[in-house]
């Protein structure tokens, strides 16, 4: 049952220039017809005269409930924030299944409203009145580092299917075509016949500086790029259009590589500024404890969680970051292919997803980055399939996680047994 019973409720649907608004008053009657605010100064000022009013009439203040609808509730919610008021934004899943309740499908805007005002007068449902704008922009921040990196893939991709056509054999010389050597090379002589007629003595020159190796390496990888550029005038496509191509693609890979060195330096700054929070610091410092957690996994995965205290219990955060299992049950019937929920946070997954892999992981020495997250994934492999057993992985990183934020303590690696005489030995002492 919600807390809200006895109180004026106000429902807002969010557009992006424009919002309706629903007023219910503490018996549960419309207080008024659902009316338009304009996303702009003058727009929230008479919001705000509306709302002194109900208060005034009803002799309590009003509690504000609106969908969270992307950028555009941002701020309007910020607004009312900083006017005292006790807003609230409800997840759009749980507003979508409630606000068709009624035999005739009737959609409009005025209708949500007054259906987002019934909801959280009457349903007790999950709620956020967090916002920190300063985590907000970190947030945003570490989004575009991701759609840099992205693109930057996209672009990378292009580049090696244009090789392959142009420059045949080239794939055979680097490691990694888009790597710091390659594109050094590539980026003076982007062509078959370019390498050809190039001074010897400049490419060494190039591939030193680059690659840091020694002479012996420089003069085996460049017989290489000469042998695969002579056998590429033979066999590639000998055209100038395909070197533009290359060429562009090179630049726009450079142009991508230093916005996303922009980003990190920006969040850097940012993490480190007097405006971030001392506990947003401390958080991701705890995080980066975790061997296989770097400074910008640490940085998405604390902004996209928020406050840590939002969340009771593991399970919540669980939730929040999507890898809960679905269920399908319909009486005798249970489905035994749930996958995950991928309801939460997209952004929080992938990162967390990435450290699901390098928790798995071992280094060249043969080193388990965490013996026991290595140990507890080749044991759940045992009649499971991959992504089966890295989702049990993601779901103890977690519980960890949780713990370590709750507890405000770096993560240490920690044999299971170990870890239960350790619980049992505390649960000892507090029954005592």
């Amino acid at each position: 049952m919600s807390k809200f019973l006895n109180v004026p409720v106000i429902g807002i649907d969010v557009s992006a220039d424009f919002s309706f608004v629903a007023i219910i008053a503490p018996n549960g009657a419309v207080y008024k017809k659902s009316f338009k605010i304009n996303h702009d100064a003058e727009g929230f000022d008479y919001f705000l005269k509306e709302i002194q009013k109900v208060e005034e009439e009803c002799s309590m203040k009003p509690v504000l409930f609106m969908e969270s609808t992307g950028v555009y509730h941002l701020t309007l919610f910020h607004f009312l924030k900083i006017n005292n008021l006790e807003a609230y934004v409800i997840n759009p899943l749980v507003t979508n299944s409630n606000k068709n309740s009624g035999i005739r499908k009737v959609k409009n805007d005025k209708k949500d409203a007054l259906s987002i005002a019934n909801i959280g007068k009457y349903q007790d449902i999950k709620m956020s009145d967090f916002l920190d704008i300063n985590i907000f922009a970190i947030r945003s921040l570490s989004r575009d580092y991701y759609n840099l990196v992205d693109n930057r893939s996209g672009y990378k991709k292009k580049l090696s299917c244009d090789l392959r056509t142009l420059f045949p054999g080239y794939h055979t010389v680097f490691a990694d075509i888009t790597g710091v050597t390659s594109l050094s090379i590539l980026s003076e002589f982007s062509s078959p016949n370019a390498i050809i007629q190039a001074p010897k003595d400049e490419l060494l020159t190039i591939l030193k500086q680059s690659s840091r190796k020694s002479m012996v390496w420089c003069e085996n990888t460049y017989n290489k790029l000469f042998k695969a550029a002579q056998n590429a005038l033979k066999i590639g496509f000998n055209t100038d259009l395909f070197e533009i191509t290359i060429s562009i693609n090179l630049d726009l890979i450079e142009t991508f590589n230093k916005q996303i060195k922009r980003v990190l330096f920006q969040l850097e700054n940012q993490i480190q500024s007097s405006d971030t929070s001392k506990s947003f610091r401390d958080n991701v410092a705890l995080l980066i404890s975790f061997s296989g957690i770097g400074f910008i996994t640490a940085v998405t995965l604390i902004s996209e969680i928020g406050d840590p205290k939002r969340f009771k219990h593991p399970k919540q955060l669980v939730a929040f970051f999507g890898i809960d299992p679905s269920v399908n049950e319909s009486g005798k019937f249970k489905g035994d292919r749930n996958k995950m929920s991928k309801r939460g946070t997209r952004f929080g997954r992938r990162a967390l997803y990435s450290v699901a892999l390098a928790s798995i992981r071992k280094t060249k020495n043969g080193k388990m980055l965490n013996s026991v997250l290595y140990g507890y994934y080749h044991e759940n492999l045992k009649g499971k399939k991959k992504k089966v057993a890295l989702g049990a992985i993601m779901h103890k990183l977690i519980n960890y996680i949780f713990a370590v934020l709750r507890e405000q303590k770096p993560y240490e690696i920690r044999d299971p047994r170990l870890h239960d005489q350790m619980y049992l030995k505390n649960a000892s002492v507090n029954v005592a």
